[in-house]
């Protein structure tokens, strides 16, 4: 028989095997011979002295729960899917589609994740870029490179467990499953990616690399495959199309067709890095924090007017890397191990965009945020990967830093003023932004902060509308937008969930034909 129990454990108890034990044993009654025990959920509370807060399943009888995922299985070419785009929504698409008994047909612009890492390290060594296979396009997607964060708590989209499940099948820690604020860390994602792969092939399904997907075959408005850069065509029952925030052609070739496509809102900043210390010693509120707790987080959020700034992707112990797809614009993003054990941490800090921001492009309808984003983007740009940057407390003062400080930016820094650089609307609300979260945290506002940009990644700026019952979209019957590149996700695991509902909605529609 099971029970449930909530504990306060210090970190030392919890980081204590024999501490720890001992703790529910005494609270459940329990002996240490005849119990067994899973954690539920787990958090760290730092409101006051640092505390984690448990909630432990413990039984007698060995009757917990288990985390197995129904089986992938063996397919033919009897129902197939193309999926358009190796990132998460792709991904856990292809896995639920083998989980039904249908064969996915994957087809990825990018590099598999072993080649792509290639291409990303020459980004920051060589400053060379790989146009279809860098940061943001390749086997993973985005979220690759950005810590394998999984924020996502909420199941109003979908179900939360069931991704992390699958994650933890293919090779996550455990601890994923219980952490409210859990991630999986760059370098563990890219063996994870690549179990996923082997087994999807195992079982049947297809994978194109290299492959870019340059429109649809279509009958009538009913979409029987793709077509290809290279002139193939590929056909299938269904097309997926899950192609991440910046395939910007994709979003080109709607506006082109005169497909239906809305602008959605986004947001744009800079990256803040800290030392990593400091943020442990603000959160964890002690001059020497205890080397127990992990490398301290931070999320911050104000509403200034009809607009927010708020933080985004905080990476612990990580480092500030180049993410743009393409020469000639600046693009920054942070990324995180598994150990976060970087003497820096860094957060895109950035402010709400909103249509009327892009009144110069509203001709272009639908894409004008779009247009906007690449604005700025090249307007940030200085040379090569050089990245612009600034002292906090110099951006406060309205002046050009005279020394940067040492960054885990690899490929080089320019001293700007960032307040010139940005849209006016940007600036004046990370002004306004910095001194409340100043407020929230005593010391966010040092000198030993920087500020690097262009963060403008953060969703996508356009939607692909689909049909709210059957997700197929509005214009084009076979065709799914999904994911994040279509508007229905942000991050990493609304996008998996975003993939799993799509193929299941597939796999209602297949059973129907037979």
């Amino acid at each position: 028989m099971q029970k449930q129990l909530q504990l306060r454990l210090s970190p030392e108890q919890y980081n204590s095997i024999g501490e720890f034990e001992n703790v529910i044993c005494k609270k459940s009654g329990i002996s240490k011979e005849t119990l067994s025990y899973c954690v539920d959920k787990e958090s760290l509370d730092c409101r006051k002295e640092p505390v984690y807060n448990l909630s432990v399943l413990v039984s007698e009888d060995n009757d917990l729960p288990n985390h197995k995922i129904a089986p992938l299985l063996e397919v033919d070419d009897k129902q197939r899917v193309i999926v358009v785009g190796a990132g998460p929504a792709g991904l856990f698409a292809a896995i639920k589609l083998l989980q039904k008994g249908i064969k996915p047909i994957i087809i990825e612009r990018g590099a598999c994740v072993e080649n792509r890492k290639k291409d990303v390290a020459s980004i920051n060594r060589n400053q060379k870029i790989n146009t279809e296979s860098n940061v943001c396009f390749g086997e993973g997607g985005a979220g690759t490179f950005s810590d394998g964060k999984l924020y996502t708590r909420s199941n109003k989209k979908g179900n939360i467990q069931e991704v992390l499940e699958i994650f933890v099948h293919f090779g996550a820690d455990e601890k994923i499953l219980r952490q409210t604020h859990s991630h999986i860390g760059t370098d563990k994602l890219s063996r994870i990616i690549k179990n996923i792969r082997e087994e999807i092939l195992r079982c049947g399904g297809e994978y194109y690399f290299d492959t870019k997907v340059v429109d649809f075959v279509l009958q009538d408005n009913v979409v029987k495959g793709v077509k290809t850069a290279d002139g193939e065509e590929i056909l299938a029952d269904r097309v997926i199309l899950a192609t991440g925030h910046s395939a910007r052609d994709i979003y080109q070739l709607f506006y082109d067709r005169n497909w239906k496509i809305e602008s959605q809102t986004f947001a744009m900043g800079v990256r803040v890095e800290h030392p990593q210390q400091l943020i442990n010693q603000i959160q964890y509120h002690s001059k020497t924090p205890s080397n127990l707790l992990p490398p301290a987080t931070y999320s911050l959020a104000h509403n200034i007017g009809d607009r927010g700034v708020f933080s985004f992707c905080m990476c612990p112990g990580g480092i500030v890397m180049p993410s743009m797809d393409k020469e000639g614009i600046m693009v920054v993003n942070g990324m995180s191990n598994s150990l976060r054990n970087g003497e820096k941490a860094n957060a895109a800090i950035v402010v709400s965009v909103k249509e009327e921001d892009a009144r110069e492009f509203k001709n272009f309808g639908p894409l004008s945020l779009m247009k906007l984003q690449e604005k700025i983007e090249k307007q940030m740009f200085i040379q090569k990967q050089i990245a612009p940057a600034q002292r906090i407390t110099d951006f406060m003062q309205n002046r050009v830093s005279s020394r940067l400080l040492r960054s885990s930016y690899m490929p080089g820094l320019e001293s700007v003023n960032m307040r010139e650089e940005l849209p006016d609307f940007v600036s004046k609300h990370l002004v306004e932004g910095f001194k409340v979260f100043d407020k929230k945290m005593h010391g966010y506002i040092t000198k030993d902060a920087m500020l690097i940009g262009l963060e403008s990644r953060t969703s996508s700026p356009v939607r692909i509308p689909r049909d709210k019952e059957s997700l197929q979209h509005l214009s084009l019957k076979n065709l799914y937008p999904c994911g994040e590149g279509a508007g229905y996700a942000g991050g990493i695991t609304s996008s998996a969930m975003d993939g799993i509902n799509v193929a299941n909605k597939i796999a209602e529609e297949f059973n129907c034909l037979n």
